[in-house]
This record gives structure tokens, sequence and C-alpha cells, in this order.
């Protein structure tokens, strides 16, 4: 059997990791971690995998490793992995012990045949390698794809670990063995401890999921987003199904169609909920209201071309609000005010561009206020529709504003990039937050303190009394999803699949719970039967409980 000139031993590997890989922070160079912030020391293998012969010095320590375990597939995530597949698939052919090779996309493909995993699987077990393992979570998702495809994971390898092997449950409660050559005690450093006597990625259970028919991969946006009553929970598919789950099982209760939308397209409203009926809106330019128990058409409102604004509703007015779309030039979208008893026109008022942004009834003010394409926050009289106020940003408004009763302030997302703080009463800027990309989600305020995420991957929260930042958190994705707060904790999705429970006074991460696809919409949550409900890109719904805390 061919074998390979290198010679490096693990000594002379660590050696080189030391000198090479191991980077510490100084004046001269400023180091960042992935939560965003400064890191005393990182490790950089891109420095070496990518020159030949430590390439080859790590693929001779896996087949070192895993040779009596032929036969099997190799895997990894995208896209520093692929280098380490290929390597070890070639080498496979000079070895005379050919292994095929997979790897799995940090998230689903938009285009093409939009796929999450690469490669044509075979039915052997595979290995998944990557340069090193932290809190696991990169593994973690790779195996729950794998599972998704009816494959087994069998091993996991890599060069250096962060923990020690039982923070690693999600692996070990699988019979996954886990193999490093390193840990980082082999460079005098402590190895990392995870905050919670229980892994955070062990903190849920999964209680049912249910997955949509025909879901939109194409389609990365906030979608229809779950609301629950004390028994059933309600959404909207791409498909143009509107469904009613059973909480406690997942079953459906009833689903109503949706037929007349562009293919793909169905329904992108999140519903509202009120007195025994549900309102959404639908790109077949309709708004309905059905019945809650049934299922049974009430009425619709048959205007618009397309509506993929959510509604808010002013149950004193007696009145419903929502965005419009047409497919008229300079008249492209609007507002209308809607009769709740039958859907009749109470008011309209429309805007040169699209308006997918979803209105925001505030009850203290007596005023709805909606963005637009056209980049314009506008506040119209909730009972006349008169314009009170309306105030330009530098992009479109894509979702909703929140608003703080004690400082009579609006805070609204633009795709611009800022978070615009505006007085409530005339519209006048107060602050603007500056973020790194747009914002696609519905601002959180609790406390005093309003919560912001964004398109560039972080979460922010700001003093409404100082305009301080108290702290930021970054995932490992895009945000589209709007936060929530509950049983104390501040709960978001991301584009990387996870669900994300953090302190909301710190920004700390108390537990997450990974999915496969992007978490784009806020969740649900009953607080009589602790249930969870997550939404995901992919039209699908886990029913999640969390877990006792280990003492």
């Amino acid at each position: 059997m061919p074998t390979s000139e290198n010679d490096v031993m693990p000594s002379d590997l660590r050696d080189t990791i030391k000198t090479s890989v191991l980077k510490h922070a100084s004046d001269d160079l400023v180091l960042t971690g992935v939560d965003g912030n400064p890191t005393p020391r990182l490790f950089d293998f891109r420095a070496i995998l990518l020159e030949p012969r430590w390439l080859d010095a790590y693929t001779e320590l896996f087949w070192k490793r895993f040779e009596s375990k032929l036969p099997f597939q190799v895997c990894a995530m995208e896209s520093a992995g692929i280098s380490l597949v290929s390597a070890i698939v070639m080498k496979s052919i000079t070895r005379g012990t050919p292994v095929n090779g997979l790897y799995v996309r940090k998230s689903r493909k938009k285009h093409g045949l939009m796929k999450i995993l690469e490669g044509t699987p075979t039915k052997d077990p595979v290995i998944l390698v990557d340069d090193l393992i932290n809190s696991g979570r990169t593994f973690e998702k790779q195996i729950k794809v794998l599972e998704e495809h009816g494959l087994a994971v069998s091993d996991l390898y890599a060069l250096l670990a962060f923990r020690t092997i039982d923070a690693y449950q999600f692996a070990s409660k699988r019979g996954i063995g886990i193999t490093t050559e390193f840990t980082l005690g082999d460079f005098d450093l402590p190895l990392e401890q995870d905050p919670s006597p229980q892994p955070l990625g062990e903190a849920f259970e999964e209680v049912w999921r249910f997955r949509a028919p025909e879901p939109s991969h194409h389609i990365v946006a906030q979608k229809s987003a779950p609301v629950i009553d004390s028994e059933r929970i309600y959404f909207g598919t791409d498909s143009g199904t509107f469904f009613a789950l059973e909480q406690s099982t997942g079953a459906v209760a009833w689903s109503f169609e949706v037929v007349f939308h562009p293919t793909g397209k169905g329904i992108l409203s999140s519903p509202a909920l009120f007195d025994g009926r549900i309102f959404f809106g639908a790109y077949d330019g309709n708004v309905y209201a059905l019945d809650t128990k049934s299922g049974k058409k009430l009425w619709e409102y048959i205007d618009a071309d397309w509506v993929g604004s959510s509604p808010s509703i002013a149950p004193e007015l007696g009145l419903l609000y929502i965005g419009l779309e047409f497919g008229l030039f300079g008249k492209r979208g609007g507002i209308a005010a809607l009769d709740m008893k039958d859907g009749s026109l109470v008011w309209q008022h429309r805007t040169s561009q699209f308006t997918h942004g979803s209105p925001l009834y505030i009850k203290e003010e007596g005023v709805v206020v909606i963005g637009s394409n056209n980049w314009i926050l506008y506040a119209h009289d909730a009972k006349t529709g008169e314009i009170r106020w309306e105030y330009p940003t530098g992009g479109d408004i894509k979702t909703k504003a929140a608003y703080d009763s004690k400082w009579r302030l609006i805070v609204c997302g633009s795709m611009d990039g800022n978070a615009y703080v505006l007085n409530a009463r005339n519209g006048l800027p107060v602050y603007a937050k500056t973020t790194g990309a747009g914002i696609y989600s519905i601002p959180l305020i609790h406390d005093g303190v309003v919560y912001i995420t964004s398109l560039d991957k972080h979460v922010y929260a700001l003093d409404l009394d100082s305009f301080n930042e108290r702290w930021k958190f970054q995932t490992n994705g895009r945000i589209f999803a709007s936060p929530v707060l509950a049983e104390g904790s501040l709960w978001i999705g991301s584009n990387d699949g996870c669900l994300y429970e953090l302190d909301p006074e710190k920004g700390t991460m108390r537990s997450y719970f990974q999915a496969t696809e992007r978490v784009v919409n806020s969740i649900a949550y009953n607080a009589d039967t602790k249930c969870f409900f997550v939404p995901t890109c992919a039209n699908e719904l886990y029913c999640l409980k969390k877990r006792p805390v280990a003492s």
C-alpha cells in the first residue's frame, strides 16, 4: 500500500501549532472572538492547513486513527472543512482504499438544487472532520443534517479540543466517538467551561415536529410567524395553506387553502388572533378572517394584488390594519383599515412603492404607524387615516415598529441598517442606532431597554434613557427573526439554524437549540404548558420543552 513521505509526528505538529497557529493579542495584533469582542488569543489553523506539508500531515494522522474503521465516508462543514475532506479523499485513492466525501452547507443553498448536503452519499457510516472542536455546534448541526438524510455518524475527528469530552453530550449520547490530537492543556491553556452544569445544547426536548409540504427554500426572509391560543397554533405556509395545529400533538386541526397566488409565495403574512377569529393576508391579494374552531372563512377583503404585510388590530375601534401591494405604477403600496366584523373598507392610503411592512396600532397615541419600500414611516390617525406625520429613513421598511409608552418613543428598523428612535407625538428624530447591515425584524422594548436584531448577525441591547449600548451578541448567521421575551430570557432565531436563549441583562448565552434550517421568525411560547414553538424557513414547526437542569 502506498505511504506518504511526510513523517510529521504529533509532537512536530504541536510545536508548529504553538509557533504558527496560536496567536496572542498585542498592541500590534487585535484579535476578535466569535462574539465580536476582543479575545486574548485564537488558533488560526488556516495558517498551516492550506500548506501541502501540513495538510498532508493532517490526513496521515486521520488515516492512522481510522484506517481500521473502513468502510466509511468523510464529511465537514463548508467552507474550511472542504479542503480537509478533499485531502482525505485524495489520500484514500493513493492508499488504495477510496472513500466518499461530503460536505454540509452552513445554510441551505437558495438557488439551483437548493441543497444543504453536497455530494453523493452512500450507506457507509460517516466520520466528521474539522480543525478544532470548541462548543461543538458545528458538529452538532452536521449530525442533525446527516440524520435527516438517513446517514449515521460514527466518529468526530479534530486536531484540537477546547473542552473535555464530557462537554459533547450531543455526540456521546448517540454513541459517536470523539477523537482529538490535542487539548488546550497541551498549549498551557485552561480548558473552556460551560456556564451551566448542563451542556448548553442539551437544554431542550423535542416534543413534536411538523413539516408543511412544498417549502420555498429560495425565499429567505421573515415568513408567517405562529400565534397561539390556549389549545392551538396558527400559521401560513409558502404553498398557500394556512394551518391550525393542536399544540399538544402537532396534529392538524384544520387547514385552509389560498389558491390563486404566485408559485411558492402563498402566505408570508403573520396572523393576528382575536375573539375566536384569525386574520391574515396572502399573495393572492386578499385579506382573510377565519373561525379558529372550524377554519371556516368568515370574510375576505379583495382589493390588492399581493399582501405580504401582517395585520394589526384595534379591538376598541373594531378595525384591522394591513399593508397592501399593487401592480400599478406610482401607486404600488398602501395601508387599509378594515371593519373587523365584515372586512369592509373604512379608509385607505396609497404610497408610491410596495408596502411589505406591517402596521403597529398605538392606542395611547391614537395612531397606526407603518413603513413602506419608499423608505418612509407614516403615522396615520387610527380612526380617519389622516397622516399625522411622516419620517424618511434611508432604506426600505420591511417589518413593524415598536412603541414605548413610558418615553412615548417609536423604534423602527430600516434596511439602511439604522434603528430609528422617534418622538411618537410628532415623528421628530431622537436617536439612530447604526448596525452593520439592514434591519428586517421588529424591535422589542422591555423595562427601558430596546433589543434590536440585524442582518449583520448581531443582537443589540440599548438603554432608552441614555441610548448607551448595554451589550451586543453575535450569532453565526444573519438575523431576520424578531426577539421575544419569555421565562426571564431573550429568545432569538438566526440563519445559522439556532434558537438562542440569552440573558437579557448581560447578553450571555444561557442555552440554544440547533435546527437544520434557518430560523427567520419569532417564536411563540405557551406559559401554561411551558412549550416553545420554533418556526423555520422551510415551513417546519418544532414544539420544544426545556429539560430540567441537572443538579
